[in-house]
């Protein structure tokens, strides 16, 4: 039986285009600045997103914790979702290995932050508080859009209150293709941007950071403190070019993928939240556990929570949402 993975966008697999790309790169020692495809791959992203310079690392969470640990110091503060990912799925990073002090904030249902409670919470100079240093934004926020309206005012409000902006940008190209403009008109708004290579974008392998020289240069140091240095490390960067190259424009397949499993969902009488990219929200309650087991028989597999979450990715394919459709349908009926 085939099975259709609807966990999570990290589980995609290369295609043929990408491995051909990965075995022909050009090698050479990252760690002493010599890999041509990753000194590639870096100053590319950066350029297309409109920052001097980038830093290709092993995974998302390395990213975040640099672009954290970079923007704050030692009880410093940065103020974050309750939901969002450098908060709630990273063990604490920022604080365990930074020193740094989440304040979180409860989100909204858009996937924002209430600006006017960020202000609020930004704390005054006084040594008996931390120092509020950073604002970490997340786009997409489980699935939801930022608006580029949202995205100008809290850099305005950052600028005024003097924070940085960094975003947590792990499906940045979703957010881009989902709003139908380049991703370097998100990025504009940021001091810093995160974005993965291995969800959406179909790699095995990494993230870039992305920020000024300066913040790039910190970056590089903390990388090599928290052990994230790689040496011939340009094959896993040729799979960051290809997905770049060739693996963006099709993530408006996966939305529209989304877009027909929800609206399908939500015709069985499943309680579905409004689909925007690549992700699909179902309300299961205490069913999740007896759901899970009964898609697992089907050769479908979730992650089983009382809100559940399907995500689409380029090894799901449009001709796999009825299989998936009918499951739900059989469960309703069992």
């Amino acid at each position: 039986m085939s099975v259709i993975d609807l966990r999570s966008d990290t589980v995609t697999l290369p295609t043929t285009g990408m491995r051909e790309a990965m075995a022909r790169a050009e090698l050479g020692d990252d760690v002493y600045g010599e890999d041509p495809t990753v000194n590639r791959l870096e100053a590319t992203l950066a350029e297309r997103l409109g920052f001097e310079a980038g830093l290709f690392v092993p995974t998302g969470t390395m990213s975040n914790l640099l672009g954290l640990m970079a923007h704050c110091g030692r009880g410093d503060e940065y103020i974050v979702g309750q939901q969002a990912h450098t908060y709630k799925y990273e063990g604490g990073g920022a604080a365990v290995l930074g020193s740094i002090q989440p304040q979180p904030i409860d989100g909204e249902a858009d996937g924002s932050l209430d600006l006017a409670k960020v202000e609020a919470a930004i704390k005054q100079d006084d040594f008996h508080f931390a120092r509020t240093r950073l604002l970490a934004l997340e786009n997409t926020m489980q699935g939801k859009v930022l608006p580029q309206s949202y995205l100008a005012a809290a850099r305005e409000m950052t600028r005024r209150r003097g924070l940085g902006l960094h975003l947590d940008g792990a499906r940045l190209y979703n957010a881009a293709v989902k709003l139908g403009v380049d991703a370097g008109e998100i990025t504009r708004y940021f001091d810093s941007v995160s974005v993965c290579l291995s969800k959406g974008l179909g790699a095995p392998v990494g993230s870039v950071l992305c920020g000024s020289t300066e913040l790039i240069g910190k970056a590089r140091r903390l990388r090599k403190m928290v052990g994230g240095g790689m040496r011939q490390a340009g094959g896993l960067a040729a799979a960051g070019l290809y997905a770049l190259d060739h693996q963006v424009e099709r993530l408006a397949e996966d939305h529209v993928n989304a877009e027909t499993l929800g609206r399908e969902l939500a015709g069985l009488g499943y309680g579905i939240e409004p689909v925007q990219t690549n992700m699909v929200y179902v309300d299961i309650g205490a069913q999740a556990s007896a759901l899970g087991a009964f898609l697992g028989e089907r050769g479908i597999r979730v992650s089983p929570a009382p809100r559940l979450r399907l995500v689409t990715h380029l090894d799901v394919k449009g001709t796999d949402i009825p299989h998936i459709v009918e499951a739900f349908a059989a469960f309703r009926r069992n």
